[in-house]
Protein backbone atom coordinates (compact mmCIF):
# COMPACT_ATOMS: atom_id res chain seq x y z
CA UNK A 1 0.00 0.00 0.00
CA UNK A 2 1.31 3.31 -1.27
CA UNK A 3 0.00 6.57 0.73
CA UNK A 4 0.21 10.17 -0.74
CA UNK A 5 -0.83 13.09 0.65
CA UNK A 6 -1.96 16.78 -1.48
CA UNK A 7 -3.64 19.57 0.35
CA UNK A 8 -6.06 21.14 -1.57
CA UNK A 9 -7.31 24.27 0.16
CA UNK A 10 -8.26 23.11 3.96
CA UNK A 11 -9.20 19.30 2.65
CA UNK A 12 -5.84 16.63 3.31
CA UNK A 13 -6.41 14.12 0.12
CA UNK A 14 -5.30 10.74 0.93
CA UNK A 15 -4.75 8.81 -2.21
CA UNK A 16 -4.24 5.07 -1.42
CA UNK A 17 -2.87 2.62 -3.99
CA UNK A 18 -2.82 -0.93 -3.23
CA UNK A 19 -5.11 -3.09 -1.08
CA UNK A 20 -6.59 -2.66 2.46
CA UNK A 21 -5.86 -5.61 3.83
CA UNK A 22 -4.78 -7.13 7.55
CA UNK A 23 -1.90 -6.39 8.79
CA UNK A 24 0.97 -3.62 7.39
CA UNK A 25 -1.43 -1.74 4.60
CA UNK A 26 -4.42 -1.52 6.91
CA UNK A 27 -2.30 -0.59 9.91
CA UNK A 28 -0.03 1.98 7.59
CA UNK A 29 -3.36 3.78 6.31
CA UNK A 30 -4.85 3.70 9.74
CA UNK A 31 -1.44 5.33 11.27
CA UNK A 32 -1.25 8.06 8.63
CA UNK A 33 -5.30 8.99 8.61
CA UNK A 34 -4.98 8.66 12.33
CA UNK A 35 -2.39 11.45 12.94
CA UNK A 36 -4.41 13.91 10.09
CA UNK A 37 -7.29 13.54 12.10
CA UNK A 38 -5.83 14.69 15.60
CA UNK A 39 -5.17 17.86 14.19
CA UNK A 40 -9.56 18.27 13.55
CA UNK A 41 -8.95 18.12 10.06
CA UNK A 42 -11.09 17.56 6.51
CA UNK A 43 -10.05 14.08 5.03
CA UNK A 44 -10.51 12.88 1.69
CA UNK A 45 -9.69 9.37 1.30
CA UNK A 46 -9.24 8.68 -2.58
CA UNK A 47 -9.69 5.10 -3.00
CA UNK A 48 -9.56 5.07 -6.96
CA UNK A 49 -6.17 2.71 -6.18
CA UNK A 50 -7.94 0.34 -4.05
CA UNK A 51 -7.63 -3.12 -5.99
CA UNK A 52 -8.89 -5.02 -2.90
CA UNK A 53 -9.94 -4.32 0.49
CA UNK A 54 -10.66 -7.61 3.28
CA UNK A 55 -12.51 -6.99 6.36
CA UNK A 56 -9.30 -6.11 8.38
CA UNK A 57 -9.41 -3.02 5.65
CA UNK A 58 -13.23 -2.38 6.43
CA UNK A 59 -12.43 -2.58 10.29
CA UNK A 60 -9.85 0.33 9.64
CA UNK A 61 -12.00 2.33 7.83
CA UNK A 62 -14.71 2.23 10.66
CA UNK A 63 -12.08 2.67 13.22
CA UNK A 64 -11.05 6.15 11.36
CA UNK A 65 -14.80 7.59 10.89
CA UNK A 66 -15.46 6.50 14.33
CA UNK A 67 -12.00 8.42 15.51
CA UNK A 68 -12.78 11.61 13.03
CA UNK A 69 -16.00 11.82 14.71
CA UNK A 70 -14.47 11.65 18.19
CA UNK A 71 -12.11 14.07 17.17
CA UNK A 72 -14.50 16.45 15.21
CA UNK A 73 -12.59 15.86 12.17
CA UNK A 74 -14.23 15.38 8.83
CA UNK A 75 -13.72 12.23 6.40
CA UNK A 76 -15.38 11.60 2.98
CA UNK A 77 -14.30 8.59 1.06
CA UNK A 78 -13.88 9.06 -2.89
CA UNK A 79 -13.62 7.09 -5.72
CA UNK A 80 -13.56 3.21 -5.13
CA UNK A 81 -13.36 1.24 -7.89
CA UNK A 82 -16.21 -1.42 -8.63
CA UNK A 83 -14.94 -4.36 -6.77
CA UNK A 84 -14.23 -2.46 -3.30
CA UNK A 85 -17.53 -0.46 -4.09
CA UNK A 86 -19.45 -3.70 -4.35
CA UNK A 87 -17.62 -5.04 -0.45
CA UNK A 88 -18.58 -1.88 1.35
CA UNK A 89 -22.53 -2.35 -0.25
CA UNK A 90 -22.29 -6.30 0.83
CA UNK A 91 -20.93 -5.20 4.26
CA UNK A 92 -23.37 -2.21 4.86
CA UNK A 93 -20.80 0.13 5.25
CA UNK A 94 -21.55 2.24 2.39
CA UNK A 95 -24.46 3.31 4.62
CA UNK A 96 -22.26 5.02 7.68
CA UNK A 97 -19.45 6.37 5.36
CA UNK A 98 -19.47 8.83 3.31
CA UNK A 99 -18.71 7.79 -0.37
CA UNK A 100 -18.92 9.66 -3.06
CA UNK A 101 -18.01 9.16 -7.07
CA UNK A 102 -15.03 10.96 -7.21
CA UNK A 103 -13.06 13.51 -4.96
CA UNK A 104 -14.07 16.46 -6.89
CA UNK A 105 -17.69 15.25 -5.83
CA UNK A 106 -16.29 15.03 -1.79
CA UNK A 107 -14.73 18.62 -1.99
CA UNK A 108 -17.42 19.71 -2.98
CA UNK A 109 -19.38 18.42 -0.23
CA UNK A 110 -17.31 19.80 2.19
CA UNK A 111 -17.87 23.22 0.24
CA UNK A 112 -21.87 22.68 0.58
CA UNK A 113 -21.63 21.27 4.44
CA UNK A 114 -19.81 24.83 5.05
CA UNK A 115 -22.03 26.92 3.70
CA UNK A 116 -24.74 25.59 5.25
CA UNK A 117 -23.52 26.04 8.23
CA UNK A 118 -23.09 29.76 7.47
CA UNK A 119 -26.53 30.33 7.01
Amino acid sequence: MSLETRNCGDVVIVHCEGRIVYRDEASALSQMVGELLQYGSRVVLDLSGVSSIDSAGIGELILLHTRAQSQRAEMKYASPRPLVREVLGLTNVDSVLEIHASVCDALEAFQTAQECAEC
